[in-house]
């Protein structure tokens, strides 16, 4: 018998600042939501509201701001409510993210400049590479483990 399948994946650009709220049982939220393009030569985009819970919420309001590229991981969870005001059945489906992946650094969103990208790399170390190798087989008994 098969089982259920709620997995989401998405890669865009978050549209709004996240807002971060905190629940009657004292839980963290934060709320965002991302444009994801669609390709092809079109500008159309598709919308999608996130959650992200407690220490991830936390992680992602601290971090990320309007324009930040990022890869959400989660499942979809569908609300259903009655309009107060018309009285009709209502219906939201958003992401709750279980993972969210920073994709961008802090300077380096829509629109900026690359400069400080640059000046990271030229401080790390060249890598060190070993010419010399013989064919001579490995003796497993020099192995510590």
């Amino acid at each position: 018998m098969a089982r259920s399948i709620n997995q989401v994946i998405l890669m865009g650009r978050l549209t709004r600042d996240p807002e971060q709220r905190t629940t009657s049982t004292g839980k963290t939220i934060a709320s965002f939501s991302i444009a994801v393009d669609r390709g092809g030569d079109s500008d159309a985009a598709d919308f999608f509201d996130v959650t992200a819970w407690e220490k991830l919420g936390e992680l992602v309001v601290q971090y990320l701001a309007k324009g930040r590229r990022v890869l959400v991981q989660g499942r979809l969870r569908q609300d259903t409510w009655d309009d107060k005001e018309t009285g009709k059945k209502r219906s939201k489906v958003e992401v709750v993210a279980t993972d969210v992946t920073f994709l961008d650094g802090p300077s380096d969103g829509a629109g900026s400049n690359q400069s400080s990208n640059s000046n990271s790399s030229s401080q790390k170390t060249d890598d060190v590479v070993i010419e010399d190798i013989d064919d001579k087989p490995i003796d497993l008994s020099e192995i510590p483990f």
